[in-house]
């Protein structure tokens, strides 16, 4: 059996916002969402995670398209889906959010060694603009650097 490295990332998340914690977390998923998944075909870009009424956590926003190969048993590609976490994680995800107004962002969805899809959630704060400006001079300059040393060490 081959080894299916699925990695989807949400590269916006990093710049958007400053990361405070991180939690690894498993999905609720259909058949089909899961074959999906598998094969490379779901994004997290405009996701976030929310709390319902009965404490359980939720992604919301995750698109993961619909399966090839299924009949008309297919999945909604923008369904909530709920999160598992232990009671203690979700307690205290739940009152960072609710007291501190913190967001939860998916970070990056993945395949663990058993083949479950396993997301990985952040506990994070949004930049300001000046912020987000900063990030984008540190960027620039470690690339000017790594130009610098590369000519150098030719």
């Amino acid at each position: 059996m081959t080894k299916n490295k699925i990695n989807i990332k949400n590269k916006k998340a990093r710049f958007q916002y400053e990361i405070l914690d991180k939690f690894t977390a498993g999905i609720v998923l259909a058949g089909t969402e899961i074959k999906s998944i598998r094969e490379g075909k779901a994004t997290i870009t405009e996701s976030f995670c929310e709390f319902n009424e009965k404490g359980e956590l939720f992604v919301i926003n995750m698109h993961v398209q619909e399966y090839s190969h299924a009949t008309h048993f297919n999945h909604d590609p923008k369904s909530a889906r709920k999160l598992l976490l232990n009671k203690q994680e979700l307690r205290k995800l739940h009152k960072e959010v609710k007291n501190s107004g913190l967001t939860i962002i998916p970070l990056r969805m993945f395949l663990n060694d058993r083949g479950f899809a396993k997301m990985q959630i952040a506990l994070c704060k949004g930049k300001k603009l000046h912020d987000k400006r900063e990030t984008i001079k540190d960027r620039d300059a470690k690339r000017k650097l790594g130009r610098i040393n590369k000519t150098y060490n030719t």
